[in-house]
């Protein structure tokens, strides 16, 4: 991939951390203070909906669910995530801090674009301590928009004349795609792209250095 590129925009869970597991108990947490939900909620199926839009994970976690008891649902999940997010937090994958500082020290301008809800980059930051390496951050939560349009908006908002998208879904191919951003594919989260989908590609975070040296 040349490096002709002037910022890298992060996708969250599944590229700098994982929290699947602080999430999948705080799904069990709201589980427990309710009466129409009989079977746990498991560490795979989370895992299988990281990356959907906040409100998109719950409908395919309950199809069947009616949507005023949904509403409530998603309403007691999200505090329970966000307080579990803070106090448990996730594991940043390994050699991520130095990832960071390397592409901050060749000049990188460094964002976030998520399709967590709300206040859930605030608790990364808080819990990881990596937040002085982002310039900006954006989220389906600020305004229920599609991860392109928030790409889009934080290309705009910030000036980027060259950014780069690093994602680990297929929907985060998408999203790059949808916003005219080139992407690079992290092997190591929770989604499978073929090489022909997405030709580049790194096994670590610590591969930007590779990838985007400039």
């Amino acid at each position: 991939m040349p490096s002709q590129f002037d910022s890298v925009i992060f996708d969250l869970d599944g590229t700098l951390w994982d929290a699947s597991a602080a999430i999948t108990k705080a799904f069990q947490a709201a589980k427990s203070s309710v009466d129409y939900i009989e079977n746990d909620v498991t560490l795979a199926q989370v895992q299988a909906v990281t990356g959907q839009p906040y409100t998109v994970v719950y409908e395919r976690l309950f199809p069947k669910m009616p949507a005023d008891k949904l509403d409530e649902y998603r309403a007691l999940c999200a505090r329970h995530e966000l307080s579990a997010a803070e106090e448990h937090g996730g594991a940043p994958y390994p050699g991520l801090e130095d990832a960071l500082s390397y592409l901050r020290g060749q000049g990188y301008r460094l964002f976030i674009v998520s399709n967590c809800q709300l206040g859930y980059v605030e608790a990364f930051f808080k819990h990881s301590g990596l937040g002085h390496f982002f310039e900006g951050h954006q989220c389906f939560g600020t305004k229920l928009l599609p991860k392109a349009d928030n790409i889009r908006e934080i290309v705009a908002q910030y000036g980027l004349q060259a950014p780069v998208y690093v994602g680990d879904t297929p929907g985060d191919l998408a999203a790059s795609q949808g916003a005219g951003v080139p992407f690079i594919f992290a092997t190591y989260g929770f989604g499978t792209l073929t090489e022909a989908e997405a030709p580049v590609r790194i096994d670590q975070p610590t591969d930007l250095a590779r990838v985007l040296r400039k």
